[in-house]
C-alpha cells in the first residue's frame, strides 16, 4: 500500500482466491475507462439481425406476387432475413401443396440474393419459411428521409 501511495497509483487485487493473493499497481480509473471504450467499440461492430415478414395468400394474383417478391428482394439486399408467411383460409387448409409450391417458386426467383434458412413448415392456418441473405451481400443501409412511410 505504501508503494501505491508513493507512485500515486491504486493497489488492485487481481486474484483474491490465489495463495498468496495477487495484487497489481495501476491507475484504476484509467483501466475502467479503457475497458468501457473497448466494450463500446465491440458493441458498435456488432451486426443486428432484423427479420422482416411478408404475408401471402395461396391464390395470389400475378401482379401482387411480383410486388411482394420485390419487397422480399429489397429486404434481402438490405441484409435482412425475411419470414414469408402464407395464410390459409377455409378449404385452402386442405391444400398445403399450393403453399409449398408458391414458397418454392419465390425461393427460386430470389435465389441469387438469398437462401432458404428454414424450410416451409405448416403451423396451424399458416405456413412459414425463412430466407436469409447470402454472406457478404449486405449493402449499406441509408436512413429514410423524415416523413416517408
Amino acid at each position: 500500500m505504501r508503494l501505491a501511495q508513493e507512485a500515486d497509483l491504486d493497489l488492485v487485487e487481481v486474484a483474491p482466491t490465489a495463495r498468496p493473493p495477487v495484487c497489481k499497481l495501476m491507475d484504476y480509473g484509467k483501466f475502467k475507462y479503457e475497458s468501457d471504450q473497448k466494450r463500446r467499440e465491440a458493441r458498435k461492430n456488432q451486426v443486428q439481425t432484423v427479420i422482416k415478414e411478408m404475408k401471402l395468400r395461396p391464390k395470389i394474383d400475378p401482379h401482387d406476387y411480383e410486388t411482394k417478391k420485390g419487397h422480399v428482394v429489397r429486404f434481402l439486399k438490405a441484409g435482412d432475413k425475411v419470414k414469408i408467411t402464407i395464410m390459409f383460409r377455409g378449404r385452402e387448409q386442405s391444400r398445403p401443396e399450393l403453399g409449398i409450391r408458391l414458397l418454392q417458386r419465390l425461393s427460386t426467383d430470389v435465389a441469387e440474393l438469398g437462401y432458404v434458412e428454414a424450410q416451409p413448415k405448416q403451423d396451424g392456418r399458416n405456413m412459414t419459411m425463412v430466407m436469409a441473405p447470402h454472406k457478404g451481400a449486405r449493402t449499406l443501409r441509408t436512413p429514410e428521409p423524415a416523413g416517408t412511410v
